[in-house]
C-alpha cells in the first residue's frame, strides 16, 4: 500500500483537501479525505507536504510517430504542412516509431500524463509492425495507453488530399484494424491497453471506409476517433465534395455518438455544437497545435456550456514542438479568454478537462479522472512550494504559471515518475532514442530519387 500525506488534494469530483491524503491499495484508490492520513502498517508514506495532488492527465489526442519530425514545415497552415510532411512519414519504419513513440510518451509521462492516445495512420508497405512498435514503447514506460489504429485510403487521384504512396486499400484497412483489436485490446476493468478505430480524416478517407468503420469498431466494442473541423479548408472540402458541413456529413454516416470522440473541432457552427451535446460526441482539444498551425481557437466555452465531452491533446509533436500536456491547460485558458473574455475557462475547468473530461472522451470516466476510492491510482503529485507559493490558490498556480515540478506520478499505483525523473525507463535513454528516430527518419528520407 502507498499513503500521499500532508498535499493538497484536488479530486476534481467536487472536494478540495488541504493538508489531504490517499490511501492506494494495489492498483486503486482506497480512501481520500482530509487531516492526517491513517496509520497502516506496512505502506509506504509519500510526504505531499507544499505539494497538489491531482488526478494524472489524460492526453486524448497525438501523434507519436512525429516527434521524428518536429521542427519541418515550420511556417506552414495544415494542409501545407501536411503535403510537407505526407513523403517524409511514408519512408518510417518500425524502428523510427519505436524510438520516436519512446521519447513521446516519456515527455508526456514527465509533464504528468498517466493516460495516452495515439492516431497512427500512416503504414507504409514492407516497414515493419509499426502498431506494435508503439505499444511495445507504452508498456516499456508504464502509461495506460490507448492507440488508435489510424488509415487514409483516399490518396490524391481520388481527390484526397495525401499521396497515393501513403494510403492503403479498403480491404486490408479492415483487416489489419480487426487484427489490431483481436490482438491488443483489453476492455477488463483497470485495463491499461485499449485499442480504437480511427480513420484519419474526411479529406483522406472515403465515405465507404468512415461507414465500414464504424460498423467495425461498434461490432467489437471499442471506440471510434478520427480529425474534424480543424480548418476552414477543411470546411471548404468537404463542402464542396459533399454539400455539408464537416460536422453534418460525420452525422449523416453514423459517426455521433456516445463512443465517438473528434480531435481539434475548430471550426464549428452553433447547430454543430448543438449536435455534438445531444449525441455526447467528445473533443480533444489541441490549443497549442491549433495556434502553431494557424487553424484558429476552438469553441471550448460554448462545447462547455452545451454539455459536450471536451478533453485536451497535445497533438502531434511535429505540430506542437515540446508541448507539456500540463502546459495545455493554460494554453486552453488564455486561448478561450483572448476570444470570449475572462471568465471564459477557469483554472478549475481547464483541470477538469485534462482529467474527467478526457477520461469521458475516452469512456473511461468510471475509472478515470477523479480521485475517488475505487478509482485507479492514476495520481499527479506536483511541486508547488518554490516559486508557484507566491500564489495562494495551488489550482489556479497549477493552472496559469509554468508547469510545477513532479515530485511522483502514479500509474495504477506504480511509480513512473519520481523527483521530476522518469523511473521505468532511464531518461536519457528516451531522449535519444527520439533524437536517434529523427536522423534515421531524415535519413531514410533523403534516399528517395
Amino acid at each position: 500500500m502507498k499513503i500521499i500525506e500532508n498535499a493538497y488534494v484536488v479530486t476534481v469530483s467536487g472536494d478540495e483537501h488541504p493538508g489531504g491524503h490517499i490511501v492506494i491499495d494495489g492498483d486503486r484508490i482506497a480512501a481520500v479525505g482530509p487531516g492526517p492520513a491513517p496509520e497502516i502498517d506496512g505502506a509506504e508514506r509519500i510526504d505531499g507536504t507544499g505539494c497538489l495532488a491531482t488526478p494524472g492527465l489524460v492526453n486524448t489526442h497525438h501523434h507519436l510517430y512525429q516527434w521524428a519530425t518536429q521542427g519541418l514545415a515550420i511556417d506552414n497552415t495544415l494542409f501545407e504542412w501536411l503535403v510537407a510532411s505526407y513523403r517524409v512519414w511514408a519512408r518510417m519504419d518500425a524502428e523510427v516509431v519505436r524510438g520516436a513513440a519512446s521519447a513521446g510518451l516519456g515527455w508526456l509521462a514527465l509533464s504528468g500524463c498517466t493516460t495516452t492516445t495515439d492516431h497512427h495512420y500512416v503504414f507504409p508497405k514492407g516497414r515493419g509492425d509499426l502498431f506494435a512498435a508503439e505499444i511495445e514503447a507504452a508498456a516499456e514506460l508504464g502509461v495506460r495507453f490507448h492507440p488508435c489504429r489510424g488509415s487514409m485510403d483516399r490518396g490524391k487521384s481520388d481527390g484526397g488530399l495525401p499521396p497515393d504512396e501513403v494510403v492503403e486499400d479498403l480491404d486490408t484497412i479492415l483487416a489489419e484494424t480487426e487484427a489490431a483489436i483481436d490482438r491488443y485490446h483489453d476492455a477488463s476493468p483497470g485495463s491499461m491497453l485499449r485499442v480504437a478505430v480511427a480513420p484519419c480524416s474526411p479529406f483522406s478517407v472515403s465515405k465507404e471506409l468512415l461507414v465500414a468503420a464504424a460498423e467495425l469498431a461498434r461490432a467489437k466494442g471499442v471506440r471510434l476517433h478520427t480529425h474534424l473541423a480543424e480548418t476552414l479548408d477543411e470546411e471548404e472540402h468537404t463542402t464542396e465534395q459533399f454539400g455539408m458541413t464537416p460536422v453534418e456529413y460525420m452525422d449523416s454516416i453514423g459517426w455521433l455518438g456516445a463512443d465517438v470522440w473528434l480531435a481539434h473541432c475548430v471550426h464549428l457552427h452553433d447547430s454543430d455544437i448543438a449536435r455534438l451535446a445531444e449525441t455526447r460526441t467528445g473533443t480533444a482539444h489541441c490549443p497549442s497545435s491549433n495556434a502553431r498551425l494557424g487553424a484558429g481557437i476552438a469553441r471550448v466555452a460554448h462545447l462547455l456550456e452545451a454539455g459536450a465531452p471536451v478533453g485536451l491533446g497535445v497533438d502531434g509533436a511535429a505540430s506542437a514542438e515540446l508541448v507539456p500536456l500540463a502546459g495545455e491547460l493554460r494554453q486552453a485558458i488564455y486561448m478561450q479568454r483572448a476570444r470570449y473574455g475572462p471568465t471564459a475557462l477557469t483554472a478549475r475547468q481547464a483541470l477538469e478537462m485534462a482529467t474527467l473530461g478526457g477520461a469521458r472522451c475516452l469512456g473511461r470516466q468510471d475509472e478515470l479522472g477523479t480521485l475517488e476510492p475505487g478509482r485507479l491510482a492514476d495520481v499527479a503529485l506536483w511541486r508547488m512550494d518554490g516559486f508557484h507559493a507566491a500564489i495562494d490558490d495551488p489550482v489556479v498556480a497549477f493552472a496559469f504559471g509554468q508547469t510545477p515540478p513532479l515530485a511522483r506520478l502514479l500509474v495504477g499505483g506504480r511509480t513512473v515518475v519520481e523527483d521530476g525523473v522518469l523511473v521505468t525507463v532511464p531518461q536519457d535513454e528516451t531522449a535519444r532514442r527520439g533524437a536517434d528516430a529523427h536522423r534515421r527518419l531524415m535519413r531514410l528520407a533523403e534516399e528517395v530519387v
